[in-house]
């Protein structure tokens, strides 16, 4: 699938007033838009992942732990290969990768803070369930922090902060007074349904897009992902919220969108052998 497909599933959003500030996803070339600088969110991405590893039960597990060290290398190294044969910036260059493993069987989850801070919980290692699942799950969070996400979500949540701001004023105090009145944060709700939540599912999306081309250029195999993800959705077993309350897609969605993905992502980025 090209990059003008992808933007068609996706879809593309960057405020005509802020073009200044915007910027473009790597490979998909979605319009972002980013007023925060991700050297500031690096820092305390760097600082948090520190508290994490202090409260946080790390696992004894050191064969996986070396197995996700060992994912997470193959990726790093083929990531910045693919972005220096494209002839573009490598979007890693700044990050300080780092992997743990977090110990708490309840938690099926993992995550990747900007600049390569990578966390995977052994819950989820139940759903994995092998080395291509798990490398399933390291590229959709690899994909966010390689395509800036969390700069993106900041700058958004400043633009809105800013926005909602401006219109109170303008509005005479009207909205602060609903809020006073109704006893929540009326604006703050909205915006979640009606921006943040839309804008969220289309960077899961596009993380799931990527995480396929980061895995695909690794050597693993990409066709588990669709697999990965039915076995998560037998694990939820119908406990999804309604797609447009949630900041992530359906199960569904997700197995469909991956599965016609699928071969063209395999034809278009092939392992990359690094010499």
């Amino acid at each position: 699938m090209n990059r003008r497909k992808f933007l068609n599933y996706v879809g593309c959003g960057c405020s005509g007033l802020m073009l200044g500030a915007c910027s473009t996803a790597p490979i998909t070339d979605r319009r972002q838009l980013k007023i925060i600088p991700e050297s500031k969110l690096n820092a305390q991405a760097a600082q948090i992942f520190e508290k994490v590893k202090e409260k946080e039960k790390m696992s004894d597990d050191t064969k996986t732990l070396n197995e996700i060290k060992d994912i997470g290398k193959r990726m790093e190294d083929s990531i910045s290969e693919y972005f220096y044969r494209v002839g573009l910036n490598d979007p890693t260059v700044n990050f300080d990768w780092e992997y743990i493993l977090i110990d708490n069987k309840k938690v099926k989850n993992a995550w990747c803070m900007p600049g390569g801070k990578i966390a995977v919980y052994t819950g989820i290692l139940d759903v994995t369930k092998n080395t291509n699942g798990l490398a399933s799950v390291m590229g959709h969070e690899i994909a966010h922090a390689v395509a800036k996400h969390s700069v993106e979500r900041a700058s958004r949540s400043a633009l809105l902060q800013t926005g909602t701001s401006l219109i109170d004023i303008f509005s005479g105090g009207k909205l602060g007074q609903i809020n006073q009145a109704t006893g929540m944060n009326t604006v703050g709700l909205l915006s979640q349904i009606g921006i943040m939540n839309p804008f969220s599912r289309t960077q899961e999306s596009e993380a799931d897009y990527l995480g396929m081309i980061f895995a695909s250029l690794s050597g693993f195999d990409i066709r588990e992902t669709k697999k990965l993800w039915e076995r998560m959705k037998a694990e939820n077993k119908g406990k999804e919220p309604p797609q447009f309350m949630s900041t992530h897609p359906s199960s569904s969605k997700r197995i469909k969108d991956l599965s016609e993905w699928e071969n063209s992502v395999i034809l278009d980025y092939p392992p990359i052998t690094i010499s």
